[in-house]
């Protein structure tokens, strides 16, 4: 190790050689590094601390009895901030005795021989106490729409919730809030239309829907059920008498369409080539349309309702909306979704306007402009060092269902977590790196949340983060008829040939549980947003890419869990009729472990 200095030694190493002297071993690395040359402790009497630990083991093995020495071997020592197994540290001790700088020449060479296979321990996780907080956090969403939509009343009570949670576990918390643009949703939206009735003789009434039209026929439809409003939709009210039209734009693909609909109301059909809605309202917009509907005919059909498309909240990219605009959001053109049988059933009435004189209502309520506050609680297990492991999931819902499973399943997954981790460092002491565990608002409308703290964190993150573990929607519905996989993956393979070998151990040792499940493990690390690349569409995508500016950059480490079987996904009936508590512990369990052999090691 000739010509090593501290700068080159890791934290652990740094940590290990402050503890061996006796001295204070937190703070960041250039506080550890000050504190070893005030002591006056040089580079090279911590390699020969780290020779003489290795030697004196050596030699208490070979006097030891036969069952002391078979003990030994199976334990393991740490050294240069690796765990080797203790017969490797024995090998490792008389090579560097004998031949110290031909050993350290080597020493990658020679800690992967010696290294062998890591020893895992498998986690407790309680399932009754997940379900015990998701049906708590179920209870604090909209007293009509269910939700816990960001940066609203219900969205605050939840974060400060979480917060309660994580200092009732013992772990210090913090709740921070960010300001970020979001729409917000102020009076019950209304659609609803009338095909008027017929005067004496057949003559039409003097004001069409209007008070003296006694024989008119009316119908409203249901706010949740046949309709939800859909991201940053501005406001407008329209009555009867704007005798408005509806033009039928197919799937949204013909400019000629969009040009025809300007100053009516355009109706896109989501049938297979339909762009996102970023892009559909970025075509309303720029043609001046009065309102946007977009009918579901692909999501959910058949599923939720036997025979009926359940209309979905999405929200829009507003970064990639105001590109698509030149900055441009008007406050005054509704966008909902329609179920597929309202879709139809206007289509069909308003096919006939010239001959019914059919009039459609619509009151919609959505302040879109400006920025409202979202949180992030996060409670935090102080390490020995800077360096951060992390789990996460988001708390807050689409604003129009309880969001039971998304992704109030993460978020209980996230809680029990904690628990269990506070458990462990009473057992086991401080862990070698901090934990922190939080929770995001303002995942449904555009990842700002954790956007938001990844960038007020993100020198932070770039020198300490070890590995983000997302949990969005990490489980799979009671009903075996929905599928019963779980898809673990990451964008590292060095962490993805951990959870590889923990998967196994699990599945040999919880058996019970492992067996019910279809478990896919991956390695996305391709670019961003392409099949062999992590995805960005949930909080790991700051954590991945957000942290890199230049070429030198590598993106963070992430692990993410996905379930399966969740129909009711942003609807209505996403609440806990479903919830398959035992599922979260698949997941949980697997990279928990993964998460403690990271902050303890083999302990």
């Amino acid at each position: 190790m000739s010509g090593m200095t501290f700068d080159g030694m890791t934290a652990a190493e740094l940590t290990d050689a402050l503890k061996d002297a006796g001295l204070p071993s937190s703070g960041n690395k250039a506080t550890k590094i000050a504190r070893l040359e005030e002591a006056g402790i040089t580079v090279s009497k911590v390699e020969d601390q780290q020779v003489e630990a290795a030697v004196i083991d050596a030699v208490m093995v070979a006097d030891s009895t036969s069952e002391g020495f078979a003990s030994k071997l199976t334990a393991s020592r740490q050294m240069f901030g690796q765990n080797i197994p203790f017969f490797g540290a024995i090998i490792l001790a008389i090579l560097m005795v004998s031949a110290t700088t031909v050993v350290f020449i080597a020493g990658p060479i020679v800690m992967e021989l010696i290294r062998g296979e890591p020893e895992y321990h498998l986690i407790d996780f309680d399932p009754s106490q997940a379900r015990d907080r998701a049906e708590h956090l179920v209870s604090l969403g909209h007293p009509e729409w269910k939700g816990r939509m960001s940066g609203s009343y219900e969205e605050l009570m939840t974060a400060e919730s979480n917060k309660a949670n994580f200092t009732e576990y013992g772990l210090a918390s913090t709740l921070e809030e960010f300001e970020v643009p979001m729409f917000e949703i102020q009076a019950e939206p209304r659609l609803f239309y009338c095909i008027p009735g017929t005067y004496p003789l057949g003559l039409p009434p003097i004001i069409p829907c209007g008070p003296q039209d006694v024989n008119r026929v009316d119908k409203e439809f249901e706010h949740r059920i046949d309709f939800v409003i859909q991201g940053y939709s501005g406001t407008a009210s329209y009555s009867f008498g704007d005798n408005l039209e509806l033009v039928n734009l197919s799937n949204g693909t013909d400019d000629s369409l969009w040009a025809g609909a300007s100053g009516e109301v355009g109706v896109v059909w989501s049938s297979p080539g339909v762009g996102s809605n970023t892009d559909i309202y970025a075509k309303a917009i720029s043609n001046d349309l009065r309102a946007l509907f977009l009918v579901n005919v692909k999501y959910n059909c058949g599923k939720v309702e036997p025979d009926d498309c359940v209309p979905i909240f999405k929200t829009v990219d507003i970064e990639g909306l105001m590109d698509q605009t030149g900055g441009n959001l008007p406050d005054t053109i509704p966008f909902i979704q329609l179920s597929k049988n309202t879709g139809e059933e206007l289509q069909e009435v308003f096919d006939q306007q010239d001959s019914n004189n059919a009039r459609l209502g619509l009151e919609i309520d959505v302040d879109n402009q400006g920025t409202r506050p979202v949180r992030v609680p996060c409670g935090i297990l102080e390490g020995n060092d800077d360096k951060v492991i992390m789990f996460g999931g988001h708390h807050d819902t689409v604003y129009n269902g309880p969001g039971a499973i998304d992704d109030t399943t993460g978020t209980a997954t996230v809680l029990e977590l904690a628990r269990q981790f506070a458990l462990l460092a009473q057992e086991l002491g401080p862990p070698d790196h901090t934990m922190k565990f939080c929770t995001w608002g303002g995942e449904e409308e555009g990842l700002h949340g954790s956007k938001a703290w990844v960038e007020k964190h993100a020198d932070e993150l770039k020198e300490n983060l070890i590995v983000y573990i997302n949990l969005d929607m990490n489980h799979v519905d009671i009903d075996p008829e929905r599928g019963n996989g779980l898809t673990l993956f990451g964008n590292y393979q060095s962490d993805i040939d951990h959870i590889e070998r923990i998967t196994e151990k699990f599945k040999a040792e919880r058996s019970d549980l492992a067996s019910k499940y279809s478990i896919t493990i991956r390695t996305l690390d391709g670019p961003k947003n392409s099949e062999t690349g992590m995805p960005y569409n949930s909080d790991h995508g700051p954590f991945v890419y957000d942290l890199v500016h230049d070429e030198s950059d590598k993106p963070g480490h992430a692990l993410v869990c996905y379930g399966s079987g969740s129909w009711e996904y942003h609807t209505y009936m996403d609440n806990m009729d479903h919830f398959n508590e035992e599922s979260l512990a698949v997941s949980a369990i697997i990279y928990g472990t993964y998460a403690r052999y990271l902050a303890w090691g083999e302990k």
